[in-house]
């Protein structure tokens, strides 16, 4: 990554006027992705049947609405076309069962987020609680998470676009999973992120990776596996960031994706999760927001 690069469009403070029509799009997009990531907090379930959440979630839209449209009138039944194509959907997310510990220990880590507290101090374990059930709780949110912040800027990143995973200029990343891709092959961005989240959300929904039934205890192998599947959630905040930072800008979510970032990026350092070399490609980004 060449070290102007990437420091220059993250101190940028406005986005440039091409992106404008794009980010329509993208932020209804946003927005309807966040409404749904905002009140599945308690465990995964989207409350649409609440008249109340109905409500907010028509004035997000109405308001995003009223933005755009008179400036841009004739591209908004494009946009939202786009926006709403049956090709455009987002992952369901994995749920924590209630009355289970990881799910009480998913309320205790997002009511520990929305309390304003130093990110470096909620990624702590908590006394008594288990360091597997801890990282298991926050390996699937990040996936959740990571998976909702690529799921918002991908009909920007297309074979054309992106026609390989990559980081800027020196990093690049290929696909291996010792099934359909046994040797580590060259693919675009988006089609490496699509086997990505499959990879990844096999393993979470594999009850021998990821136990949820009491008394059953996690496989030996499991902070590794953990530790390969963060290692590649952070190919997706390098390619986002790199890549398509200018469309981050004009949704206006920027802040979103930092703090993001920072609280993955604490956890993965309070247990050693991932090697430094792996975070050598947002190096200047991470020693400017996090520290």
């Amino acid at each position: 990554m060449c070290s102007h690069y990437l420091p220059d469009r993250l101190q940028a403070n406005c986005c440039s006027e091409r992106a404008h029509i794009k980010s329509i799009t993208a932020v209804l997009s946003f927005s309807l992705a966040f409404f749904a990531l905002l009140f599945s907090a308690e465990g995964g379930s989207c409350c649409f049947h609440c008249p109340q959440h109905e409500i907010t979630f028509l004035k997000a839209l109405f308001t995003t609405f009223l933005l755009f449209y008179f400036g841009k009138k004739n591209k908004m039944n494009l946009c939202l076309g786009q926006v709403f194509s049956k090709d455009k959907t987002f992952r369901p997310r994995k749920r924590f069962e209630p009355g289970t510990q990881r799910f009480e220990l998913y309320k205790k880590a997002q009511a520990s987020l929305k309390s304003g507290l130093d990110l470096r101090k909620v990624v702590q374990l908590p006394e008594g609680e288990s360091l597997n059930d801890w990282i298991a709780v926050h390996v699937v949110d990040f996936f959740n998470r990571i998976n909702l912040i690529y799921g918002t800027v991908s009909e920007f990143c297309s074979e054309r676009t992106c026609p390989i995973m990559s980081g800027g200029p020196r990093y690049e990343y290929r696909w291996q999973d010792g099934d359909h891709y046994k040797r580590p092959t060259k693919l675009p961005a988006l089609m490496y992120m699509n086997l990505l989240m499959d990879w990844i959300e096999t393993l979470i929904n594999n009850e021998d990776i990821f136990p949820t039934r009491i008394g059953v205890p996690f496989p030996k192998n499991f902070q590794q596996v953990c530790k390969k599947i963060l290692s590649r959630l952070f190919r997706v905040f390098v390619h986002v960031y790199i890549h398509h930072f200018d469309v981050i800008c004009s949704m206006g979510a920027e802040a979103h994706i930092n703090t993001c970032y920072k609280h993955y990026y604490f956890f993965i350092s309070e247990f050693s999760l991932i090697e430094h070399s792996e975070l050598e490609p947002l190096k200047e980004m991470t020693e400017k927001i996090c520290n």
